[in-house]
């Protein structure tokens, strides 16, 4: 299905417009509508095919900057000798994941990040205020003042977080930049097709094969969901693929990859973006996908021959699975590994970052 650019987004009670002049701002409800653009002030209103507008003077204002351009899984025993220690599988800290044309926006998106919510105040006062009108008895039309301030509070106070932890991004993509991140949303629709998909989160040598039906390692894996979404307290004007990456998540967007966590925003350009894809063989001991290929199979406890062990009662015959594997890996310490249940999706994604790495520096972006 690919991506389409919107020419507005909206946050909270306020819509950002994007023309060829710039980027203007509005609010107001149909029919009437109240605003400010590259060239001015306007108010614009009307229904039923009968519209008016007219431009309110105003003083210059200096132009907003523009951006610079063979293994199985098996829940860890405890204390268990048979195998090492899984070791995490994660990424650095995303402070440290940055670059020169990322370093305005990265410092704009952490400050939002970190202003306080304030509209749970008013919540909390105005369950605070109820309890004392109960327990003195108070009128009902006081409890109903109380109510009806904490409600107003509470929804002004929402839109106004929105406001101002909200980092507005618009796009204007040249021909060619077009042409690659559209390569860049079909790779990830491939991706989408797979029956399942994991993000592996630790690894571990086994010392003792027999126990874990022969299998040179471990790993620790979950679950995810490939999406097209927008990181949260991000407006844009396009769909940016999603990779849930364990406590971080991965947005990319045309003109870099933005790293998510709880401690802040990092950012890798795309020409400092590895992708390598690898197949693996994996003794899965859960259900098999159905676009999987079981190319043999073993025991879950298996003797020196490779046969079944008879010592143990549950020892029930396991599929050998090849998956194909994507790591994604930077300098700046970007480093996540995906399993996909079906093979020969991910080099499609390797071709479109790097035709990403390319064309880049054609790409504008403005910010509201």
């Amino acid at each position: 299905m690919g991506f389409y650019l919107r020419k507005s987004v909206k946050v909270g009670p306020l819509r950002f417009n994007l023309s060829k002049s710039g980027i203007g701002v509005s609010a107001g409800v149909k029919g009437f509508r109240v605003g400010s653009g590259p060239r001015g002030n306007y108010v614009h209103m009307g229904r039923g095919g009968l519209y008016y507008r007219a431009t309110i003077p105003s003083a210059s204002r200096p132009q907003a900057p523009s951006l610079p351009r063979s293994e199985r899984y098996i829940p860890p025993q405890p204390e268990s000798t048979s195998h090492d220690p899984l070791h995490e599988i994660d990424s650095g800290d995303v402070q440290q994941m940055t670059d020169s044309s990322s370093t305005e926006l990265l410092q704009e998106l952490n400050s939002k990040r970190k202003k306080p919510k304030l509209w749970p105040y008013p919540v909390v006062l105005g369950i605070i205020g109820f309890f004392i009108s109960t327990i003195n008895h108070l009128p009902g039309w006081v409890l109903g003042v109380v109510a009806l301030t904490a409600a107003s509070l509470t929804v002004f106070l929402y839109y106004r977080d929105q406001l101002r932890k909200t980092t507005v991004l618009f796009y204007e993509l040249e021909p060619a930049v077009e042409t690659c991140y559209q390569s860049l949303h079909d790779a990830f629709e491939k991706l989408q097709t797979c029956a399942a998909s994991w993000h592996i989160e630790a690894e571990g040598k086994v010392r003792d094969r027999k126990y874990h039906a022969g299998a040179s390692k471990l790993i620790e894996r979950k679950a995810i969901n490939l999406t097209k979404g927008q990181p949260p307290y991000v407006k844009t004007n396009l769909s940016v693929p999603t990779f849930p990456a364990g406590r971080q998540t991965l947005y990319f967007f045309p003109d870099r990859l933005l790293v998510f966590d709880s401690s802040g925003v990092g950012a890798v350009s795309y020409d400092s973006l590895r992708v390598d894809v690898s197949q693996t063989r994996f003794i899965e001991d859960g259900t098999v996908p159905g676009d999987s290929q079981v190319v043999d199979r073993t025991w879950k406890y298996v003797n020196k021959k490779g046969g079944p062990d008879r010592r143990f009662k549950d020892n029930r015959e396991l599929p050998i699975v090849t998956y194909e594997e994507l790591l994604l890996m930077s300098s700046s310490g970007l480093n996540e590994l995906v399993q996909l249940s079906r093979i020969g999706v991910g080099s499609s994604l390797t071709e479109a970052v790097a035709a990403l790495a390319k064309c880049c520096p054609t790409l504008q972006s403005r910010k509201g």
